[in-house]
């Protein structure tokens, strides 16, 4: 009970926000700014194949038209969302959407590797402006009883661009070249900028000073953290040079935990993160985008190889999964105002971790309909958790410094889907013949020691 006092004493703080059509257009440039984000973190993987034979080059060279994209926005995201609590989210997520829109321009143009990848790393500055600052824009323009329904709704976008992606980048791969892939994202995000501009309300700048130091501090420390790891899943194992690498991330982390502890408008939130609800909040959310990683990379490997499905096929099996958190994400925004988040989470990550295991348990030549509903299970359970879990971390930031929380989100969704993708890799590398099962257990496990830790967010 304490939690959800905690919790509602945050949303009340600010019963203001847009209404009308102004609120409808502010959601709609929010949804399609963060769906062609989302997007392209996952399309550029169905691509490689064929730009690797257009562009002539090794398949391990063109992994780097991946890795760029998720580097970039990782490195960039505090940064980018203290810079919006300083200027105003609405500028710094229309600058996003420019940078993005245009590097996707480039990215379509481009007729080498070495142009792609830096079009890619633009882009992906472009998707942190945007992913930086838009769970604070939905607490900007939501009026707080209705925030529950806004966060419902971002989730619901996120997890459908996710598990979307392939199906949609298998489509236009179908009819079109693979620049369409990222042509297509020009006309939308210019359309997005007109009614991103004219809806979202501006705030007055800040004349705090930037910590520069503390953004190279944090680049560096994601940028070697996520190389380093993702190095581990694609070789043998621990070397010297790798080590060195994760080391050298540990010591910049630490420095920068050092000079932002004291700060009262601190780009890396140690002062949220000291918070046992929000850390346990954080720690949480890296778990289930872990977990849902882990299945979204594998899966199409077991329906595949395991199970004899076509890409199409494939793509249409894993569907109920993204539906049901359309359906469920809704529900779940409702009930977050009346049940604590830790509750709400924990039941939604037990069920998504149900759902891996009965998809573990799936017969050798399954139905459609039983690898379905089975989907829709692990779509239900993170349905329910996502939403909840959200509206409490924004909840928790003080006002003025919902950039922060709003940041800790989107580097939680990456980190955890970036562990997820490297552990899937890990686990193709040692287990290639039972990957899919393997990865669908560690899955589960994810998500259930996730289930636990949400839980304990009631003591």
């Amino acid at each position: 009970m304490q939690q959800i006092a905690i919790e509602q004493r945050g949303v009340e703080a600010r019963d203001v926000g847009l209404t009308g059509r102004k609120l409808i257009f502010g959601v709609l440039a929010i949804s399609l700014a963060t769906a062609l984000s989302m997007l392209d973190s996952v399309i550029a993987n169905i691509a490689l194949p064929t730009i690797s034979a257009t562009l002539k080059i090794s398949p391990s060279d063109s992994v780097w038209i991946v890795n760029a994209y998720q580097l970039s926005i990782i490195m960039t995201l505090l940064p980018l969302s203290s810079l919006g609590d300083r200027v105003g989210y609405a500028r710094v997520y229309v600058a996003g959407l420019v940078l993005f829109t245009f590097a996707s321009l480039m990215c379509a143009m481009s007729q080498s590797l070495d142009m792609l990848i830096f079009s890619r790393v633009l882009q992906g500055l472009g998707a942190a402006g945007i992913g930086s600052v838009n769970t604070a824009i939905l607490k900007m323009i939501y009026p707080a009883r209705l925030l529950g329904r806004g966060v419902s709704i971002h989730a619901s976008v996120v997890s459908i661009s996710t598990a979307a992606g392939p199906t949609i980048a298998a489509a236009i791969l179908s009819v079109a070249t693979w620049p369409w892939l990222f042509a297509i994202n020009v006309p939308l995000g210019v359309v997005t900028f007109f009614v991103g501009f004219k809806a979202l309300p501006r705030q007055p700048v800040s004349e705090a000073p930037y910590d520069y130091f503390s953004a190279l501090l944090n680049a560096a420390t994601f940028g070697l953290l996520v190389i380093g790891v993702d190095r581990i899943g694609h070789s043998d194992g621990m070397s010297a040079s790798i080590a060195i690498q994760l080391s050298t991330a540990a010591i910049c982390a630490w420095l920068l935990v050092r000079r932002e502890r004291h700060r009262t408008r601190p780009l890396l939130p140690v002062d949220l993160l000291l918070k046992p609800a929000f850390l346990l909040a954080v720690l949480t959310s890296i778990c289930s985008f872990t977990a849902q990683m882990l299945a979204f990379v594998s899966l199409p490997f077991m329906l595949q190889d395991a199970f004899g499905r076509s890409a199409m096929q494939t793509g249409a099996l894993i569907t109920p999964w993204p539906i049901a958190v359309l359906c469920i994400a809704p529900l779940a925004g409702l009930l977050s105002n009346r049940f604590s988040a830790g509750v709400l989470g924990g039941v939604g990550l037990a069920i998504l971790a149900t759902g891996l295991a009965l998809l573990v348990l799936l017969p050798p030549h399954p139905a459609s309909f039983d690898i379905g509903w089975r989907m829709a299970v692990c779509g239900i359970g993170f349905g329910l958790f996502q939403p909840p879990n959200n509206r409490s971390l924004l909840a928790l930031a003080p006002l003025g410094r919902t950039g922060n929380a709003s940041g800790m989100i989107s580097v939680a969704r990456v980190l955890g889907q970036t562990f997820g993708a490297v552990l899937t890799a890990f686990i193709l590398l040692i287990e290639p013949h039972h990957a899919g099962v393997v990865a669908l257990i560690t899955g589960a496990s994810f998500a259930a020691f996730a289930a636990c830790v949400s839980l304990t967010r009631l003591i």
